[in-house]
């Protein structure tokens, strides 16, 4: 795994639909549109100031949207949750396509809060997606409807909005069907731009539990961002080593290795790699989308999270078809030029998988079979006077099934359990060690379950692979499997994700990982 970031194994970017055809067409926002964006934003920061609430910053959008001519509606809902109910209004509009029947659709959409930045309010990406409402407005290009979003907070607004958009509302959200609605969305493009200015185009793509965007929109907007916007295009924020010398070396992890060490090209460019990978599994590992686009991905809704240069590339989704599918929905993107297919990264974690199935079927092996010193009062006699033979014995399957699935089901109180004379090991040659039995399950079961993560979430897989085989195999340490209970804030927000957003990092840790490790430790209890 750690040969992962190395530039060879990587490969350059490409589009494989033909239809999206990025930056080739004439763009028309202008610098009237810029100081329009500027009188939003004037509207919102004096809402901000004056803490406004959520109904009063809902309706003031709402109102701004209707004065386009545009169908406008707000949308109050409540989610509630072991931390308390959380609530918030939403605003959106739709612009009726004037060439279509309105069966399909595309959304721009922005939330109240950001996590990008230094400012905590996505007031910029708010007031451009208002002025990219009145600008749309002009024009009759468009063959998809359009959707205006605006998202109370930071995720929650979003997912209520969706949820009532598709009509899959879960029983801890209470809101009301959606006033105006439009037909499939296709794509969604999210703009999270907090500050004031920008000097670089960040692209964030990661949804909810480790869903990708087809590669297709992530290209086009980087031929978009290069060759139309004229913009430096970056993956999330961070800046190529060649752009900033200075600062790059200062922040590096190798700042103190000598010169020579420093400065090698070689070694920036696979530190910044890592550092983009790293990103990449923190994100993908914990289920957790890096962007209000991360929620659209479960409705089969390709999008991401970046700043402006919105019109060519809502033009270039105008262009599609049918839905994005030729390219891949499995990657890792090293650099915004060069990614990574399924293909070269998967065997990393499968290995480890394989490793795992080899040594538990090895224990399989060895629990059937007995290896005993024969003598001469065996009747056996050889020329040494002695030898040994193989005996098989009995593997009774019950007790250690019953130890997996227990644990897998009450956690904690199945390692308790384990430890009662009902396990005792029993001492007859005869019968292949109960320890044994269950480190066999333990290891298979752990190597199917890595196996089958890798397809779905491969940064998942690969935090298994790492933290799950070699402790499994050579030593164990339960701890880890509970100790994460102890850090109450990352507790507390792994609940809110799994209750309000539908993340399951939280319950496989506690389902799939903390049985697993804890069957580890039953194991090295076992004499």
């Amino acid at each position: 795994m750690s040969l992962i970031p190395i530039s060879s194994l990587s490969q350059g970017t490409y589009i494989d639909e033909n239809a999206l055809q990025p930056a080739q067409v004439n763009t028309y926002w202008n610098w009237q549109d810029v100081h329009r964006a500027d009188q939003y934003l004037y509207h919102l920061e004096g809402l901000r100031d004056r803490n406004s609430t959520s109904e009063e910053r809902a309706q003031f959008i709402r109102n701004e949207f209707a004065k386009l001519g545009l169908r406008a509606a707000t949308q109050n809902y409540t989610f509630t949750a072991s931390s308390g109910p959380l609530s918030g209004v939403n605003a959106y509009a739709i612009m009726a396509s004037p060439r279509t029947p309105s069966s399909e659709a595309m959304v721009i959409s922005a939330t109240w809060r950001s996590e990008v930045g230094q400012e905590p309010y996505n007031l910029r990406g708010i007031s451009t997606v208002l002025a990219l409402a009145a600008f749309f407005k002009n024009y009759s290009l468009w063959a998809k409807d359009i959707i205006f979003v605006i998202g109370d907070g930071y995720l929650d607004g979003m997912q209520a909005w969706l949820n009532a958009y598709h009509g899959t509302i879960p029983p801890n959200l209470e809101t009301g069907l959606l006033e105006y609605t439009s037909g499939v969305i296709w794509t969604a493009l999210n703009i999270d731009y907090s500050g004031h200015s920008f000097s670089h185009l960040g692209i964030f793509f990661e949804g909810l539990n480790g869903r990708l965007p087809n590669q297709d929109l992530i290209n086009s907007v980087r031929f978009i961002s290069h060759y139309t916007g004229g913009v430096p295009f970056i993956v999330y924020d961070h800046l190529e080593p060649n752009e900033f010398p200075d600062r790059w070396q200062t922040t590096s992890i190798l700042a103190n290795a000598p010169d020579f060490i420093r400065q090698s090209p070689q070694l920036q460019d696979f530190e910044y790699r890592a550092k983009n990978i790293a990103r990449h599994i923190n994100y993908q590992a914990r289920g957790k989308p890096s962007g209000a686009h991360g929620l659209y991905h479960k409705f089969r809704i390709d999008a991401i999270t970046y700043m402006l240069i919105v019109e060519s590339a809502l033009r270039t989704t105008n262009n599609l078809l049918e839905r994005l599918h030729a390219s891949f929905f499995f990657y890792l993107l090293t650099t915004p030029g060069t990614f990574m297919k399924i293909g070269k990264f998967l065997p990393s974690a499968v290995l480890v998988s394989a490793a795992m199935m080899i040594s538990g079927l090895g224990d399989w092996v060895n629990a059937g079979w007995l290896h005993e010193a024969v003598t001469e009062s065996d009747g056996e006699k050889t020329e040494a006077g002695r030898s040994s033979k193989w005996r098989m014995r009995r593997r009774p399957l019950l007790r250690p099934i019953f130890t997996v699935l227990g644990t897998h089901v009450m956690g904690l109180l199945a390692f308790s359990f384990m430890r009662s004379p009902f396990f005792v090991e029993n001492q007859s040659v005869r019968v292949a060690p109960f320890r044994l039995l269950l480190k066999s399950f333990n290891l298979c079961l752990a190597s199917i379950i890595i196996s089958i993560t890798s397809l779905l979430n491969f940064s998942l897989a690969a935090m298994l692979a790492i933290t799950l085989a070699v402790p499994l195999i050579t030593l164990t340490y339960s701890f880890l499997a509970w100790g994460w209970l102890f850090l109450l804030d990352e507790v507390k927000q792994a609940i809110w994700n799994w209750e309000v957003l539908g993340i399951w990092f939280a319950p496989f840790i506690c389902i799939v990982y903390g049985p697993l490790v804890t069957q580890a430790g039953v194991v090295a209890l076992q004499p």
